[in-house]
């Protein structure tokens, strides 16, 4: 076991358990995922690429039952809350600097800060006498056909005031929420940066060819970029800078291979900043879908919870009625009646009033605690129905099924942990050991008096089920390729957490070839 895993273990062991700190590690679950004899710590330069979205997208959990007997209604967390569990424990705040680098409104930003930082050093510098590298965009050619010098200081003031006023709407334009909604205004505010950018130098309108395949639909785009092109192509011949005009001076060079060249370079250019304006818009186009079906399946669940809890108060409702009603009216009547004996000093008729009355009571009593035996034993879960269903929906692996008739009576918490204990085991053996056959079992046994169960780790194999009683024993074993060398990981280190809270026990019987790996948890949890 590595170092961080051994603290994360004793860091666990200080705090109580408890439904939040089972959320908790079910979401570090569900972003730290390893191969079977990994590290034990997924990678931070493999978690800080993941997209924020996308890592909340890929919880395998984002459904859970509420794991106890009273409350079985689906619960819901927020994606975002969700997300920032499984980020924030064991991200460090370099990896936090770096997912938030990686985000292409803070790429663009950042460009374009860097740019106008140095522009202004330029200029400065400039300003100072000491010689330095002119402006040289479509208001430098037409300053030095005009007899000015492009290192005049009221000049280089003004250009200077240009990449100041591209830089501020350039940084604008490229905030997040723009990049994920565009304004309807994007393509006129694209068109006055890209007219900023051409006055001052021909270095800066490849950033906005990169904000307009951001911004602009795909076709609106293209056509950005190729007039990006034909533009270049003609102010290198109608306004030529002083590199440009020693270019064409140069007699050993046709002027149609040098327009050819410049071509090209501008076909290549532009349309790797394109290219990569539209791989960033794809990535936000997949945001906003994923938020449109997320939002759809809330909204779906939070109906069907709501319909959950109004016939659950409808059957309590008639079960109130049916059971009570009968009971109390005649409660009422015969303590009634034993008033009225009284009154006339009748008090052998009272008396037997008021015993009828006891009778009566006692009769309600034993009715109100059968109907809850009876509600009790119909909270139990199919656990079958739902292991056959991940059985059928994964195509690639043979998986075969041994299941005792106890699997269709189990308590909402039992078969909640053993599913997701299966799930767990089921998902490494046919995504990391690349196993071709899978076996699940599950039977009923005796339980039997041994450790606590907090003893028993992955590593254990020797440990016994703690307490006394009915158990539920379930085996996966799979036929991938194992590990010669057994360390604690995410999903074994979950597994182990679910089993502890209902107070079974999770056994690793063989890690080579293949897992074999057994699960106790009493039938009653």
């Amino acid at each position: 076991m590595s170092a961080w895993a051994a603290a994360s273990s004793r860091r666990r062991s200080r705090r109580p358990a408890s439904r939040s700190t089972a959320k908790a590690g079910t979401a570090r679950r569900a972003v730290g995922r390893r191969r079977p004899g990994g590290p034990a710590r997924a990678s931070p330069l493999h978690r800080q690429l993941i997209p924020r979205f996308g890592a909340l997208v890929a919880s395998t959990e984002p459904f859970l039952p509420v794991p106890h007997d009273n409350a079985h209604l689906p619960c819901r967390t927020s994606p975002v809350a969700r997300w920032r569990v499984a980020a924030s424990p064991g991200w460090t705040p370099l990896d936090r600097l770096l997912a938030r680098i990686a985000q292409p409104a803070f790429v663009l930003r950042i460009a374009a800060l860097a740019i106008c930082l140095l522009e202004l050093g330029s200029a400065v510098w400039g300003l100072m006498g000491n010689p330095t590298e002119p402006y040289d965009g479509v208001l430098a050619s037409l300053y030095r056909r005009t007899g000015g010098d492009t290192h005049d200081a009221p000049f280089v003031l003004t250009c200077l005031a240009l990449v100041m006023l591209f830089a501020w709407h350039f940084w604008r334009l490229a905030r997040q929420q723009h990049l994920d909604l565009p304004p309807a205004d994007a393509l006129a505010r694209v068109l006055l940066l890209d007219v900023l950018a051409l006055l001052v130098t021909p270095g800066l309108p490849f950033l906005v060819t990169v904000l307009a395949a951001l911004l602009l639909n795909v076709r609106r785009a293209f056509n950005f970029a190729l007039a990006q092109v034909v533009i270049s192509v003609a102010l290198y011949w109608l306004l030529p800078s002083e590199a440009q005009r020693f270019e064409q001076l140069q007699p050993d060079l046709p002027w149609w291979l040098n327009s050819l060249g410049l071509s090209m370079s501008m076909v290549a250019l532009h349309g790797m900043a394109f290219g990569l304006g539209r791989l960033a818009a794809a990535e936000a186009e997949r945001r906003r879908w994923f938020q449109a079906m997320l939002a759809e399946k809330e909204s779906g669940e939070r109906l069907q919870i709501e319909q959950l809890r109004y016939a659950e108060r409808l059957h309590m409702a008639r079960e109130l009625h049916d059971v009570m009603g009968h009971h109390l009216t005649a409660l009422n009547l015969h303590l009634q009646l034993s008033e009225a004996l009284l009154r006339r000093h009748d008090e052998p008729g009272a008396a037997q009033a008021v015993e009828k009355a006891k009778l009566g009571a006692a009769g309600l009593l034993a009715e109100v605690r059968a109907a809850v035996s009876r509600e009790r034993e119909s909270q139990r879960i199919n656990l079958e129905a739902a292991l056959r269903t991940l059985a059928d929906g994964i195509a690639s692996t043979q998986i075969e099924l041994a299941l005792d008739p106890v699997a269709q009576d189990l308590t909402p918490r039992c078969a909640h942990a053993l599913l997701r204990c299966v799930q767990e085991a089921v998902t490494n053996a046919v995504r990391h050991a690349g196993a071709t056959r899978v076996r699940v079992s599950l039977e009923a046994v005796e339980g039997v008096e041994g450790a606590d169960a907090g003893g028993a780790g992955p590593s254990a194999p020797g440990a016994a089920s703690s307490g006394i009683g009915p158990q539920v024993r379930v085996r996966v074993d799979d036929n991938g390729r194992g590990t010669r060398k057994l360390r604690e990981g995410n999903g074994l280190k979950g597994m182990q957490e679910r089993m502890a809270e209902l107070g079974g026990t999770m056994q690793v019987l063989r890690h080579h070839p293949g897992f074999l790996i057994e699960l106790n948890c009493p039938r009653r949890a």
